[in-house]
């Protein structure tokens, strides 16, 4: 896309939709006659089955949909048509007491394809199908691809052909992509595809979580996945090539559907090599100049890879002239928040003239509300303490240390903060030499995730650790239920049993 993406929201349709709706559908089916519902005929859909229908957004305007029905397994199963699994478009067949939720519709506008938006909406149908605890998802898939190879090959063949990657189908590469598995193949299944040859493929995901007996499901999230990024310092040509390494990991996590990806503390050093002629405060100064590109390339990234990032941290130059270490958190629907390092070190002082933030927060995002305190913040108990009756749950810590005993202070506090806090501390850094850029020389890193200290969680209180010095990922789940239950029932309540009687921990701004 060349166009800046300022918003990305998923949400259900409304009626007053309509119109932008309509102009998506009809540029996303172009080959298709009359490639639009009616405004009668959402009207209607909406009336029958209004949670069942998805729209996603960007900067506030439709750009893509899927649309659902719930329908008895049989009918889903059998052959049918179109028309006869819409009820010729009046939406009769939706059977609120039924077992399948079933696809009428999904499509993304071309504009915005590539950003993988079919892919969240795909995601909020399973959402939903496990929600109303539905046996599986099913519909029937076009396959457009079809008409270039139907005078050498029948569709059984095409499809074995697009099942062992030999030939890509648009429609039916996605959804395998999407654990959608083939039911049977479906004959004059659309009248007037042309280019599918009126062939479909029914396709169906089955709801592992679903119940006979209807359970009530905890919609929110409660095991989140950390994508934990341990960097390799490396000369870098240019900005792109950065990118591309940066692409490399947050493509790698996302892949294992990590909720967040998380870069260390000043990742982006090698960039300051082409100014090492410059004394280290000159050099760092030239570095901030590249801060803004990197967080609307990361706000894109997040985006394009459903995830949320902490983009580590990287020099800024305030409007006024102060230099400070800040970060984004760039969120998967396209907004950031920006997080500074609140202590400074001496070293920092003393070469790049830094100055520390002054602002103590939260962030809420979709997997609940987090804390981002960077290297020598952690250090300093107080500063978790606030975040933690804020009601944080996961505090993430990207650092950069020269050495084991450096390195040594960050695990050990960072570990303290989890016990004391009753919350997950993950730690991130960079590891390897830097020979060509002053006061960046060396690092020593090993990534962790450490958690309180109980029966629902290790004895030694770390969930998962990296090999130290190597380049590399850690992925590990978190439990944030598990924390709810410490806090009422653990061997100690640190956070309930404190004396606030006797010591407080306040903001004084």
């Amino acid at each position: 896309m060349d166009s800046t993406i300022n918003k990305v929201e998923l949400r259900n349709l409304r009626l007053d939709d309509y119109l932008e709706l309509k102009r998506s559908m009809v540029e996303s089916y172009k080959e298709l006659e009359d490639s639009f519902w009616y405004k009668k005929e959402i009207e209607k859909l909406l009336k029958a089955f209004p949670e069942g229908q998805l729209v996603i957004l960007v900067d506030d305007v439709v750009v893509g949909s899927a649309l659902s029905l719930i329908v008895d397994e049989k009918q889903a199963m059998s052959s049918h048509t179109y028309e006869q699994i819409t009820g010729n478009f009046t939406f009769k067949t939706h059977n609120p007491e039924g077992d399948i939720l079933y696809g009428i519709d999904v499509f993304i506008h071309p504009k915005y394809r590539g950003l993988r938006l079919g892919r969240r909406l795909y995601d909020a149908r399973k959402e939903i199908c496990e929600q109303l605890n539905l046996k599986s998802i099913v519909f029937a898939g076009r396959i457009p691809n079809y008409s270039k190879y139907a005078g050498e090959l029948t569709p059984k063949q095409y499809l074995d052909k697009v099942k062992s990657k030999e030939i890509h189908d648009p429609v039916m590469s996605f959804q395998m992509a999407n654990d959608f598995h083939i039911v049977r193949l479906m004959r004059n299944y659309l009248e007037g595809d042309k280019s599918s040859k009126e062939y479909a493929v029914l396709l169906e995901w089955n709801n592992i979580y679903y119940e006979k007996e209807v359970q009530l499901i905890n919609t929110k999230k409660s095991v989140i996945r950390l994508g934990l990024i341990q960097w390799q310092m490396r000369p870098l040509n240019d900005l792109e090539e950065f990118f591309d390494q940066a692409e490399f990991f947050i493509n790698a996590v996302s892949d294992y559907e990590s909720d967040f990806a998380m870069f260390p503390e000043l990742f982006i050093a090698p960039l300051m090599a082409d100014y090492n002629h410059l004394s280290e405060a000159d050099a760092i100064r030239e570095l901030a100049r590249y801060t803004e590109s990197i967080k609307k390339k990361f706000q894109e990234f997040a985006i394009s890879y459903n995830i949320n990032i902490i983009s580590g941290s990287m020099p800024y130059l305030s409007p006024e002239g102060v230099l400070y270490n800040v970060g984004f958190l760039c969120k998967r629907d396209g907004t950031y928040e920006m997080y500074s390092k609140i202590h400074i070190t001496p070293n920092e002082t003393h070469y790049w003239g830094m100055k520390g933030g002054s602002k103590i927060q939260t962030f809420d995002t979709d997997c609940g509300k987090i804390g981002i305190m960077i290297c020598y913040d952690i250090e300093f108990p107080e500063l978790s303490r606030l975040l933690s009756d804020e009601g944080m749950e996961i505090l993430f810590v990207p650092f950069l240390t020269d050495t084991q005993n450096g390195y040594t202070r960050v695990r050990n506090c960072a570990a303290a903060r989890a016990i004391e806090n009753e919350c997950y501390v993950a730690i991130a850094g960079c590891v390897g030499n830097l020979p060509k850029v002053n006061n960046m020389d060396i690092q020593f890193a090993q990534a962790a995730v450490f958690t309180p200290s109980d029966f629902a969680f290790p004895t030694n209180g770390v969930k998962a650790e990296a090999t130290p010095n190597t380049e590399m990922t850690l992925i590990v789940d978190v439990n944030v239920d598990l924390l709810k239950e410490l806090h009422e029932h653990g061997s100690v309540q640190i956070k309930k049993d404190r004396r606030t009687d006797l010591y407080q921990t306040k903001k004084l701004k």
